[in-house]
C-alpha cells in the first residue's frame, strides 16, 4: 500500500499542475450537469460526498499512522483543520434543517476559499506516499464541487444570510485552540503535537506574510488577523458567488 514516488513532487511541478487542471475542468463540467438538479438530489449528494470523505479520513489517519510516523500518533493530521469542516457539515447535514442555510454559507465561502488555497500551493499535500497526495488533491477538489452545490442551492433561497456562518468559523476555531492547546500539554513537540487552523497559541505560523506579523506584533495579532482576511475574503466571495449583502 506505500507506494512511493521517487521524489517528493515539486510546487507548481507536473503532478500539482495536472491536478489544478484537473480540478478546473471537472468543476466546470459538473457546474453545468448539475446546475438545474432538483433540490433534494443537491442535499443528497453533499450528504453522500461527506460519507465518503470520513470514511477516507478513517483511512488517512491510520495510513498516517502506519507508514507516514512509524506507528507513533502525530496530531498534525488531527482531523480539525479548516479543510476539515466540511466533511464534517456534510455528513451531518440532515441533522441541521433548521441551520442548513448557515452551513450551505459555509461550505460556498469559506470551505471554497480553504480549498482553492491549499490546491494553489498545497505545501503540505506534496507528500512521497503516492495514495497520502492522491488524496490530499481529490479531497479539496471534492470540497469545491460541494461548494459548487451550495452556491446552486443557495442561489434558489431566500434568506441566505452571511453573519451566521462567522459565528460558525468562529466556533471551529474555538475547537481548533483547544486541540492545539490540548495538543501542545501532551506532547510539548512542534514536530507532534496540532497546528489546527494554523493558528496555535505557542509557535509562530509558518505561512508567508503571516509569519511576519507574528514575529512583530505577537502570534495573538498574528491570529486576530489571520482569522480576519479567511473571514473578509470570504464575505467577498458571498458578494461575488450568491449576490447577496451581509444581513
Amino acid at each position: 500500500m506505500n507506494i512511493c514516488f521517487k521524489k517528493v513532487p515539486e510546487l507548481f511541478g507536473t503532478l500539482h499542475i495536472t491536478f489544478l487542471i484537473i480540478a478546473i475542468v471537472t468543476s466546470v463540467l459538473l457546474f453545468f450537469i448539475i446546475r438545474n438538479k432538483e433540490e433534494k438530489f443537491l442535499l443528497r449528494f453533499l450528504f453522500i460526498s461527506g460519507i465518503i470523505m470520513l470514511i477516507f479520513e478513517i483511512w488517512k489517519q491510520i495510513f498516517s499512522y502506519r507508514y507516514v510516523f512509524n506507528y507513533q500518533y502525530n496530531m498534525w493530521y488531527f482531523p480539525w483543520q479548516l479543510c476539515s469542516m466540511p466533511m464534517y457539515c456534510t455528513a451531518l447535514l440532515p441533522l441541521f434543517k433548521k441551520r442548513q442555510n448557515v452551513i450551505l454559507v459555509f461550505l460556498a465561502t469559506y470551505s471554497l476559499l480553504a480549498a482553492i488555497v491549499a490546491l494553489a500551493l498545497p505545501l503540505d499535500m506534496l507528500r512521497i506516499q503516492v495514495l497520502l497526495t492522491f488524496h490530499g488533491f481529490i479531497y479539496h477538489i471534492v470540497m469545491i464541487y460541494q461548494a459548487l452545490i451550495a452556491i446552486i442551492i443557495l442561489r434558489k433561497r431566500s434568506d441566505n444570510k452571511f453573519y451566521p456562518s462567522i459565528i460558525l468559523f468562529l466556533i471551529m476555531a474555538f475547537i481548533a485552540e483547544i486541540v492545539n492547546t490540548t495538543g501542545h500539554l501532551i506532547f510539548n513537540d512542534i514536530h507532534r503535537e496540532p497546528n489546527m487552523f494554523y493558528i496555535s497559541p505557542f509557535y509562530p505560523t509558518t505561512q508567508p506574510v503571516f509569519n511576519t506579523i507574528a514575529n512583530k506584533f505577537g502570534i495573538f495579532v498574528e491570529v486576530i488577523v489571520y482569522l480576519g482576511i479567511i473571514t473578509l475574503v470570504s464575505y467577498l466571495i458571498n458578494l461575488f458567488a450568491l449576490k447577496k449583502h451581509l444581513k
